[in-house]
């Protein structure tokens, strides 16, 4: 999968793999300044945590950052990106 950013354009990239080769694909996006949610679910779980290991050392390495948003499911996004969970309890205070 080539990752481009015509016109500037920063989206989100949701990545569904199948394999471990294509872990580059959410590196490879990421240091383009896209967000990339990694859904992980159709991974046997010994291969979704090397996949995920792999993708977490590739982003941090290019000092961006994640975050687990559900079984299996890791965002990962470039420094430029801010992460933000709303909660309820957030949404009632204000």
């Amino acid at each position: 999968m080539a990752v481009a950013s015509p016109n500037g354009w920063h989206g989100v990239i949701v990545l569904t793999p199948q394999t471990f080769e294509e872990a580059l694909d959410a590196v490879l996006a990421v240091r383009e300044h896209h967000t990339v949610v990694l859904n992980l679910s159709d991974m046997d779980p010994e291969l979704a945590q090397r996949t995920a290991d792999f993708v977490s050392g590739g982003v941090y390495a290019i000092d961006g950052h994640q975050q687990r948003i559900g079984d299996n499911v890791l965002v990962f996004a470039s420094s430029s990106v801010r992460l933000e969970w709303l909660t309820e309890q957030s949404d009632a205070q204000d």
